[in-house]
């Protein structure tokens, strides 16, 4: 039996240091050797794992192999030692797993167990926007959850080989992705009023709101948003004359031409929200979608990733 390698805590050999401001999961911990050279943590976040094999004829259902997540997540990829396997280092993080108490939902091998070969699908969702060498033939990947009173936390990890310099024959990367689904802070986005929409409209002919929320990855609009999509109906019914475009925007993480359809398909959401819930001219409506054209702020925090993700309001000239 391979010896179990696994400690929580530990720092990896002298012959390497993990990136500044890395650290262990202490959930996860890390095998023993391995060095950690990508660190982030975010407060809140959304993202999706797999929870089953991809079939082809599931490719454009997410839903029927993926879990939706969101809360405080951790992502750390970890290289080394080398030599060992990803299926051994894998393992070894399952076994204590399972004596931490996680419940294993779902673990696969390659092409052969995990996804059609030449659909990278599966592995895009697995890795959750960590990089990693795309070997999937010697791939494996695991993920895990545990209940408990205050959070549910989920473990997507998944490991592959490639070639390393030198008299060892492969280097394992592992890409480790932590979920706390703790609930996200509200309140924390002020209703924009009326008044406060008309003013800033005249001085500024725009305003961002942030207060109409969407669900993950959806156009559909969260019951939260009915207060500020109430006060932007009574600025458009308090000026008869007024026209507006509706602009979606999002954050800099995904692909553009998949951003660009998703803000426009929120614009109009929004735009329908109006004009079915509170009897606003729908031509008086003209929904836009920028995707990621127009950040206010770096796509490199959470924090910025946050003020780009918004809805304005623009006034339109003319006829």
């Amino acid at each position: 039996m391979l010896a179990f390698l696994f400690y929580l805590g530990a720092q990896a050999g002298a012959y390497a240091q993990d990136v500044a401001g890395a650290s262990d999961h202490p959930e996860v911990g890390r095998y023993q050797g391995a060095v950690i050279d990508f660190y982030s943590q975010k407060g809140y976040d959304e993202l999706r794992l797999p929870t089953g094999p991809l079939g082809r004829e599931q490719r454009d259902r997410p839903d029927d192999w993926q879990v939706s997540l969101e809360g405080k997540t951790t992502s750390i990829r970890y290289v080394g030692p080398a030599s060992r396997s990803v299926l051994e280092i894998i393992r070894n993080h399952q076994r204590a797993l399972e004596g931490n108490g996680f419940e294993i939902v779902f673990t696969c091998r390659g092409q052969q167990e995990c996804s059609p070969p030449q659909i990278p699908t599966f592995w895009d969702a697995a890795r959750a926007g960590i990089g990693l060498p795309t070997t999937w033939n010697s791939t494996v990947y695991l993920v895990a959850r545990r209940d408990g009173p205050e959070a549910t936390i989920w473990v997507g990890m998944i490991g592959v080989e490639v070639p390393a310099r030198g008299e060892n024959p492969l280097m394992p990367n592992l890409a480790v992705t932590i979920v706390e689904t703790l609930p996200m802070e509200t309140d924390q986005i002020a209703v924009i009023e009326a008044s406060e929409l008309e003013q800033t409209l005249v001085r500024d002919g725009k305003i961002a709101i942030y207060g109409i929320h969407f669900d993950f990855d959806s156009a559909d609009i969260q019951p939260q948003s009915a207060d500020q999509i109430e006060e932007l109906a009574s600025l458009l019914s308090g000026n008869e004359t007024l026209r507006v475009l509706i602009v979606g925007h999002t954050d800099g993480e995904g692909s553009f031409d998949y951003n660009l359809l998703l803000s426009q398909r929120r614009a109009q959401a929004v735009v329908d929200a109006l004009a079915n819930g509170h009897g606003i001219a729908a031509q008086r409506l003209q929904p836009a979608g920028a995707g990621m054209v127009s950040p206010v702020a770096t796509n490199r925090t959470e924090e910025g990733r946050a003020r780009n993700r918004r809805v304005e309001i623009v006034e339109m000239m003319g006829n």
